[in-house]
């Protein structure tokens, strides 16, 4: 793995930057847990909400710094991340897209695929040719694998 963790610099700027602003915000929240007493249902609700957001905010914290520290690991991909695949869905149209590994990595003018998405998983299990089906917030879509193309 490269000294960068196998991130381009554009995503590791992304994710310091997010790492550093949880930080500030955790800073900020956590305080404020021994400082008050646990009064009525509304601050017992409320109190409840923060520490959840706190242990979220310490779960994506961990989650950047091994990112950082290793990047993403190719080896847990049926489908290398770069790959482009080109899919037709039930409507006619096209489009092309990139697999990437982490949500991070995705360029804002590029079309972009995570392989934990719905359809990545769909693309990540079949090949050029098949057809698929995967989830949408609508109900199940299809789609058909057009072309794949392996990263450079």
């Amino acid at each position: 793995m490269s000294s960068t963790g196998g991130l381009n610099p554009a995503t590791r700027a992304r994710l310091e930057q997010e790492l550093a602003q949880l930080q500030e915000q955790h800073a900020e929240l956590a305080p404020r847990f021994g400082e008050e007493s646990v009064g009525d249902s509304a601050d017992q609700a409320d109190m409840l909400e923060r520490a959840e957001t706190a242990a979220w905010m310490e779960r994506r914290m961990h989650e950047i710094r091994e990112l950082l520290r290793s990047g993403p690991d190719a080896e847990d991909y049926a489908v290398a991340p770069g790959t482009e695949v080109k899919l037709r869905f039930a409507d006619g149209s096209e489009d092309t897209m990139r697999i990437i590994a982490i949500a991070e990595e995705a360029v804002d003018d590029a079309d972009a695929l995570t392989l934990d998405s719905p359809l990545g998983k769909a693309v990540a299990a079949h090949g050029p040719g098949d057809k698929i089906t995967y989830r949408t917030p609508r109900g199940e879509a299809t789609a058909e694998i057009l072309e794949m193309t392996p990263p450079k």
